[in-house]
C-alpha cells in the first residue's frame, strides 16, 4: 500500500490474451476518495520477453469509423506524473509472485 493507496490484482491463469500478466485496480484507504477504487490497468509482458508494461484505463471511441483511445488518468503538468504508479503496480505485482511462488 502506498499513500492511501492498495493496489489489488487478479491474475491472467488462462494465459488469453497471450502476454497479460494480470489486471489491476487501485483501492482508496485514505482521503476524500476512501471507498472507492480505480480500474482498467493490466501488466503485460513485453514482447520478446524483456520487461513488463502496464496499461492504464482508457475510453476507447470511434471516429468516422476510426477507433480511438484516450487516457483516463491523464497528467496535470508533469508528463513523467504516470511513472509512479506505473512502478508501484510493477512492484506490487512482483510482490505477489514472489508470496505465490514462496507458497508452493
Amino acid at each position: 500500500m502506498t499513500n492511501g493507496i492498495a493496489i489489488k490484482f487478479t491474475l491472467n491463469e488462462r494465459g488469453t490474451p497471450p502476454g497479460k500478466l494480470a489486471d489491476a485496480e487501485l483501492h482508496f484507504t485514505d482521503g476524500p476518495l476512501v471507498g472507492l477504487k480505480l480500474i482498467g490497468f493490466s501488466v503485460w509482458e513485453r514482447r520478446g520477453g524483456n520487461g513488463r508494461n502496464v496499461t492504464f484505463p482508457a475510453r476507447a471511441y470511434s471516429v468516422n469509423g476510426e477507433r480511438r483511445s484516450f487516457a483516463l488518468l491523464r497528467p496535470i503538468v508533469d508528463a513523467t506524473a504516470q511513472h509512479s504508479i506505473r512502478d508501484a503496480n510493477l512492484e506490487a505485482l512482483e510482490a505477489v509472485e514472489a508470496d505465490t511462488a514462496a507458497r508452493t
